[in-house]
């Protein structure tokens, strides 16, 4: 049920444009913008002709083509959900949507947002932010230095196509070399960011490569409620699959959140599972009960982001001895 008294703006993100349903009294209203920051100024000379109630805006989680838009409009004091694109896909068989069009999806949200009342966003301080657009820039050019290697091991030494990949090779590596500059830089101009660093590195198995990336991909780290929400937004949260007597599926990761920070703890837990004392001994537990190692490894990366959580949460380093005051 619609909450009376607001209004409720869905927007469909793509790559250079977006569109925009306004939800209000009833009514719907739409719009086609450019996904630049004249587009921004034109939604915002939009909705002032058409709002005469509080605003809640929300957007898909779509990495960086949604990001600016959201930062506009928190900054403009907007209402602002930003959710992940499973729960509106669910929201939509729901309503059993047979139209799937820009102008229906957001429509759609609009009325997700005004039904299911999502939490509120809050933007990351400038310097994470900064830091994110940082790591993930180095890691795209490290997955095309990666790539141009594979393609140099099929290539004979004396093939034409040779010398134009070693050079690229060459230039990809500068441009990383720059790169790694920058971001030990840019912590260095933020004392905050290097005591969040040394912290998570004071946790067995988190080196100053994953400390970063934890700190880029999970802006929030730190300032959840509880390491759960950190989990969950991960994808390590635990999925049963249990129905009436005879269903028992295997419990697995949901796997539901960032791909990008799973796949930074996936090395870390595996070292883990030998140089961290807790989790060690957790590892073992799970072996000796006859948990495949895969599963193993899993639990152990949702542990290691709990740990992540904790010390950044209390400003102290890791102790494998520190019990919470009861």
């Amino acid at each position: 049920m619609t909450t009376l008294g607001s209004a409720y703006l869905g927007l469909d993100i793509a790559k250079a444009t977006f569109d925009a349903a306004l939800l209000q009294d009833q009514r719907t209203y739409h719009r086609h913008f450019a996904n630049t920051q004249d587009g921004f100024a034109q939604l915002q000379t939009w909705l002032r002709a058409h709002l005469t109630l509080p605003l809640h805006a929300c957007l898909e989680a779509t990495g960086c083509y949604g990001e600016p838009l959201a930062l506009f409009l928190h900054q403009q004091g907007v209402a602002v959900s930003v959710v992940n694109p499973l729960r509106i896909k669910a929201f939509a068989q729901s309503e059993l949507a047979r139209n799937k069009t820009d102008k229906a999806d957001a429509a759609l949200i609009a009325r997700f947002c005004a039904t299911q009342r999502p939490p509120l966003w809050t933007p990351p301080p400038p310097e994470r932010r900064q830091l994110q657009a940082l790591v993930r820039r180095l890691q795209s050019l490290e997955a095309m230095r990666q790539q141009e290697r594979n393609r140099q091991d099929l290539e004979a030494a004396d093939s034409l196509l040779a010398a134009g990949l070693a050079e690229h090779v060459a230039h990809l590596e500068r441009q990383i070399a720059t790169l790694q500059r920058q971001i030990q830089s840019h912590l260095q101009a933020h004392s905050s960011l290097c005591r969040q660093v040394e912290l998570l590195q004071s946790i067995p198995g988190i080196g100053q490569k994953t400390a970063i990336r934890l700190l880029a991909e999970v802006p929030l780290l730190g300032q959840y409620r509880s390491a759960r929400q950190a989990a969950a937004y991960a994808g390590l949260s635990p999925r049963r699959r249990e129905s009436g007597s005879s269903v028992r599926g295997k419990t697995r990761l949901s796997k539901v959140g960032n791909a990008a920070v799973r796949r930074a703890l996936y090395l870390p837990a595996v070292v883990a599972m030998r140089a961290n004392p807790l989790l060690r001994e957790f590892a073992q537990r799970l072996l000796l009960a006859g948990k495949p190692k895969m599963a193993v490894v899993g639990a152990l990366m949702r542990k290691l982001l709990h740990q992540a959580h904790g010390v950044l949460k209390h400003n102290r380093p890791f102790d494998p001895n520190y019990a919470p005051a009861t």
